[in-house]
């Protein structure tokens, strides 16, 4: 399982450019389910046949991650970007990235104006995204033009890699997570359910594959697979984010301050039960900010019962995360006995 993790990780796929995550969640489930089918926006819906007098279930992970799109190459051959999903503009500064151009992965450096060259004032504030630029290395517009275009996508350079204490870190692991649950789970769910693994595609930028394949399958009950804040480690405060790494997955109660999903209550009641039988750790989260799939998923149609289920991951939304593959592997086995026993 490390090993598909790893792949996941570093495949590159930010919002709207899922192809290479799409081919290889296809290809790790081809031979695992009924039928898989790809959607005009470019979902991937995988099916396993179950009982029809079982209820459909659906198991959403988004499969894009946050990065950069080109917006601009100036005379001298730099560009400027704009960013795609919700980055802090400080963690973007000299990142090393790859700008996936017409001849393939181009390696460049995000640049600024120099502290050195700074006045006092500008050193004290955070430089914005709009302030910096990717250096590939070009002497003009036109020998960058031969790399590059406007609208290419830019995916950090940061490579998956094993830590101790069953830890990982890499690129994408919001959500990529999400994607290795799902396809483990269809891998692994010996339910009479009929249960729909579905990739989605521009989960950080409005939620958008949800709402569509949702619509299409119309399930009974959906879960959205996705990662939480971890809130273990200097400079939080247990209140703001008490989810823990190594404490097992996090049931989702409430997300944005229920502006997001409030989890149904016969869900909420089915995953703790399946906890709790099988004495599978888990920890409850209300969260007051950030959401996923489930937002979108719950209110479409007439209403589909929805629960979020989350693996602990410090720093998301950055360049770089750390999670627990025994998380990740009690977050199946939650999954699955739920499944076994809906």
């Amino acid at each position: 399982m490390i090993k598909l993790m790893k792949k996941l990780s570093d495949v590159p796929g930010i919002s709207g450019f899922e192809e290479e995550v799409r081919k290889l969640i296809t290809e790790e489930l081809k031979d695992n389910v009924d039928t898989i089918e790809q959607d005009r926006l470019g979902n991937i819906i995988a099916f396993k046949k179950g009982d029809p007098e079982y209820p459909n279930v659906m198991l959403a992970a988004h499969m894009d991650e946050i990065g950069l799109m080109v917006r601009h190459i100036d005379k001298k051959g730099f560009m400027k970007f704009s960013k795609i999903g919700a980055i802090n503009d400080q963690m973007l500064l000299n990142q090393v990235v790859y700008v996936y151009g017409k001849k393939g992965p181009i390696l460049g450096v995000i640049g600024s104006k120099p502290p050195h060259r700074m006045k006092a004032a500008e050193r004290k504030k955070i430089t914005s995204y709009e302030d910096m630029f990717i250096d590939i290395g070009a002497s003009s517009r036109e020998e960058a033009s031969k790399m590059v275009s406007v609208g290419d996508s830019v995916i950090f350079k940061n490579e998956f890699t094993e830590l101790p204490n069953s830890l990982i870190t890499g690129k994408a692991l919001d959500n990529r997570i999400g994607c290795l649950i799902m396809i483990e789970t269809l891998k692994r769910a010996k339910s009479k359910a009929n249960i729909y693994g579905v990739g989605t595609v521009q989960e950080e930028v409005g939620l958008k594959g949800a709402k569509t394949s949702a619509f299409k399958i119309n399930p009974d009950i959906a879960l959205a697979l996705d990662v939480t804040i971890a809130g273990d480690h200097p400079g939080m405060k247990e209140d703001e984010a008490p989810a823990k790494i190594g404490k097992g997955p996090a049931i989702i109660l409430t997300d944005a301050s229920g502006r997001g999903i409030i989890t149904h209550p016969k869900i909420k009641e089915w995953l703790i039960s399946a906890s709790e039988e099988n004495k599978i750790p888990v920890q409850l989260e209300v969260s007051e900010g950030g959401t996923t799939d489930a937002t979108a998923i719950h209110l479409t149609r007439e209403g589909i019962p929805s629960g979020v289920v989350s693996v602990p991951t410090r720093y998301i939304h950055t360049t770089v995360s750390i999670a627990s593959m025994e998380d990740i592997e009690e977050t199946i086995n939650l999954l699955v006995n739920a499944l076994e026993n809906l």
